[in-house]
């Protein structure tokens, strides 16, 4: 797995052992960089079950200011910092070791960029998209997005939310939420 565009372009990213953990594939990442925008500028990024904290990582390289990856996993955690610290991006991230989605109470800050990659098996984009309206974690103009099995219904949008796009890549889904 590597960075595929920005700064860190190219470089390597550590994996967490076992198969607990599903990395989202390069060219997933690629063609969804490519829908959200190359360049992620002063972004505030929130990256959900990060896992190895690809995506989030992938925005801190193309400009995000600032990441937060939520991840419940210990051996996970300890690979977000890995890659923070080989890519030098730890003044600019926080790791909050929580489960999800009880993580969206406590958080105390408000996004432009949200990631929400869970397990399929979870079926957890409903109580995502709900806890990130409930708990006001959105800034005006935000995306949220959603990756599920292509078979998943897209989840009910609360209001001041709205489905601006949607990408099938094989088995996965991807849907992309504006504020």
């Amino acid at each position: 797995m590597r960075i595929v565009g920005g700064d860190a372009r190219g470089r390597t990213l550590r994996s967490v052992p076992g198969k607990t953990t599903r990395p989202t594939a390069d060219r997933v990442r690629q063609s969804l960089f490519d829908a959200l925008g190359q360049r992620m500028d002063g972004l505030a990024v929130l990256d959900l079950y990060a896992g190895t904290g690809a995506l989030g990582l992938e925005a801190l390289s193309r400009g995000a200011a600032r990441a937060v990856f939520v991840e419940s996993d210990a051996r996970a955690c300890g690979v977000i910092y890995g890659n923070l610290e080989d890519l030098k991006y730890e003044d600019r991230a926080r790791v909050v070791r929580e489960e999800l989605p009880q993580a969206l109470k406590v958080l105390r800050e408000k996004f432009d960029l949200v990631f929400s990659d869970p397990p399929y098996a979870l079926r957890a984009s409903q109580a995502i998209v709900d806890g990130l309206s409930t708990n006001d974690l959105l800034h005006a103009g935000a995306r949220v997005v959603l990756e599920m099995d292509r078979r998943d219904q897209t989840p009910q949008i609360p209001p001041g939310l709205r489905v601006a796009d949607e990408r099938r890549y094989g088995d996965t889904r991807i849907v992309i939420v504006t504020h």
